[in-house]
């Protein structure tokens, strides 16, 4: 299902239907199609599903950083007149979703984090020394999913083509420097938003043991599993993450 692309002022954003906003955040190399069975799921359920375009490759090499992206998502909210959004965000996403409700608490009804950044960053950076070589990047592709298959012939030429733009591999190396310098581990204590957490038992990006930290560390959270799942869980199990998303919205009351 492809839906409509907005573009207004500086943001291109989908919006799809009416009620309670969920921003949806995507990842480093995540398109805006990676959200599609939520998109469709929500927007039937009485929410508004937004999912603007983060300006990942698009910000000056000074402004590429985790900190920046919090205030373009401040800023996106600001211009769309919302106030207490629900935030989702997967990967890099995620990471933007939690450091924005760091700096803006009451703007936040909840958070949903699947595959986060935030607390380790070991594979978002590294190895692209061959990144000329398609094969080696297929397989890296495929390793973020639990079945090799969910990498589509356009998921790898999408990410081959990123690590092969000069300009756009500086920056995905600077984001990863960011996102270990922007460590939560401090920070998550002291957040009271409500989060849902929802991994796959079989991420190798973000391993389990990373959702395990985020559950003991934030005060009000909930972890939810799915098995046989890698680090995109709306993608490679869209029907279970949103039983358990709605679930978890309705015992919430969000």
């Amino acid at each position: 299902m492809a839906h409509l692309l907005k573009k207004e002022k500086d943001y291109r954003y989908i919006e799809v239907g009416e009620g309670t906003p969920i921003i949806v955040l995507h990842g480093l190399m995540g398109g805006l199609s990676n959200f599609d069975a939520v998109t469709e799921h929500f927007s039937k359920k009485g929410y508004k599903v937004i999912i603007p375009e983060l300006p990942i490759y698009t910000m000056s090499l000074i402004k590429t950083n985790v900190k920046s992206f919090a205030n373009y998502l401040k800023s996106f909210i600001e211009f769309k007149g919302l106030d207490e959004v629900i935030l989702l965000g997967n990967s890099l996403g995620g990471h933007i979703g939690l450091y924005y409700t760091k700096l803006n608490p009451n703007k936040v009804k909840a958070l949903i984090i699947t595959g986060s950044s935030g607390l380790y960053e070991s594979a978002m950076g590294g190895g692209y020394t061959k990144r000329s070589d398609y094969e080696v990047i297929k397989k890296k592709a495929q390793d973020v999913f639990y079945d090799p298959a969910v990498a589509t012939k356009e998921i790898v030429d999408e990410v081959y083509e990123t690590v092969n733009d000069r300009n756009k591999l500086i920056k995905t190396l600077a984001i990863a420097k960011s996102a270990i310098r922007h460590n939560m581990a401090k920070d998550l204590p002291k957040m009271n938003t409500p989060v849902c957490i929802i991994w796959g038992k079989n991420d190798n990006v973000t391993p389990p043991e990373v959702a395990v930290e985020f559950d003991e560390l934030l005060p009000d959270s909930e972890l939810f599993w799915i098995d046989k799942c890698g680090h995109a869980a709306m993608m490679e199990h869209p029907e279970e993450f949103n039983t358990i998303l709605n679930g978890w919205l309705e015992k919430r009351g969000f």
